[in-house]
């Protein structure tokens, strides 16, 4: 595809992944000898439009300046936030929004997004001229749950009701704003306290629309332990291609 913007991305890092039942954040678990935050970076970067990306670490994280990254010149590192939205804004903070009018952020744990996509989200942002998220529509029955407590018996979630899973969608990232857009809708909902899970969350709070780019569903995140051997599978399948 053909662009004068360069863009950059940001990429919140600061978890812990406690779901990943391991011994250390998952983002520097290893996958054919390189850690997910390594391989995810430099999928970013190897994309001929990201000149940049900013990478969100906790305070204490004693990981980085051991890895590959850590001395990368088209890499920044900025402290991340208590939650995720807390470390996007850190990233924020530090981009030129005169240099990067645009910015993506993605997920420090999917690996195994496609320049395709990226391209996708991009060509489509710009021609609409707002932001939008790669995303997958919901292929299954959606059920609501609602917990049942029960002292006796012990707590069971049960089926409320049937979600219609038409125009449901799975957010993914990227996740591509205007800069000043994004900084702007993140603090507002920051200063009134409204619950913000994405990018995406933020732009709907502050009633601006949001493109839903259909990507593909081999843009995993990885939360699991089961997680990882498909991600291999993705990358191994992806190189191969």
């Amino acid at each position: 595809m053909a662009s004068a913007l360069k863009f950059i991305v940001i990429v919140p890092a600061a978890g812990v992944g406690k779901r990943m039942q391991a011994n250390c954040p998952k983002q520097y678990l290893r996958i054919n000898n390189e850690t997910i935050l390594s391989h995810t970076v430099m999928r970013l970067l190897s994309h001929p439009l990201i000149s940049q990306v900013i990478v969100a670490l906790g305070t204490e994280d004693q990981y980085f300046a051991e890895s590959e990254l850590a001395h990368h010149k088209d890499i920044i590192r900025v402290n991340g936030g208590t939650e995720r939205v807390n470390s996007v804004l850190n990233g924020l903070k530090a981009v030129d929004s005169d240099k990067y009018p645009w910015v993506l952020v993605h997920d420090a744990a999917r690996p195994c997004v496609s320049h395709q996509d990226i391209d996708k989200l991009i060509t489509r942002c710009l021609r609409k001229d707002y932001g939008g998220i790669l995303a997958t529509p919901v292929r299954d029955t959606m059920k609501r749950g609602v917990l049942i407590k029960d002292s006796a018996k012990g707590d069971n979630t049960i089926i409320e009701s049937t979600v219609e899973r038409e125009q449901l969608w799975h957010a993914l990232t990227p996740q591509m704003y205007k800069t000043d857009e994004l900084t702007l809708a993140i603090e507002q909902a920051l200063e009134n306290s409204l619950k913000i899970t994405d990018e995406a969350s933020a732009i709907e709070q502050a009633n601006l629309p949001s493109l839903l780019v259909s990507a593909s569903s081999e843009n995993i995140k990885i939360t699991h332990p089961n997680d990882l051997a498909l991600a291999e599978f993705y990358l191994n399948k992806q190189a191969s291609e």
